[in-house]
């Protein structure tokens, strides 16, 4: 139950935001999605870190936090069908940025997210 009302609510922000974001930016690149991506890598280093330090019963908080609204929240598969939309449309040098500051950035936030709150 704990992961369905996370990802529920997860689910219901990602949209909102990169939504809101997309429309902000009128580019052809998908930065909705891309700012999601990474403020939910920070989120899911931050979330596990402080279970970790706090939580006397980190199963309950990771379920609820880490896999539920996390896993909500966080989109790589609108990550990779955005990639084939846009290697269709002829923007491979936009679709090889999109791919590379995805990985490499997800993995530095989630990286300081838990060195930030351990």
């Amino acid at each position: 139950m704990l992961v369905i009302v996370g990802s529920a609510i997860g689910g219901g922000c990602r949209f909102w935001i990169s939504t809101l974001i997309q429309k902000q930016s009128n580019g052809s690149f998908p930065l909705g999605t891309f700012t999601v991506n990474m403020v939910g890598c920070f989120a899911i280093g931050w979330v596990a870190a402080t279970a970790e330090k706090y939580s006397t019963d980190q199963t309950s908080l990771m379920l609820l936090l880490a896999t539920g609204f996390c896993g909500g929240f966080t989109t790589f598969s609108a990550f990779a069908m955005e990639n084939v939309q846009l290697i269709k449309s002829g923007w491979n040098l936009q679709s090889a940025a999109y791919v590379v500051l995805s990985v490499v950035m997800g993995i530095v936030l989630v990286k300081l997210g838990l060195t930030l709150f351990k």
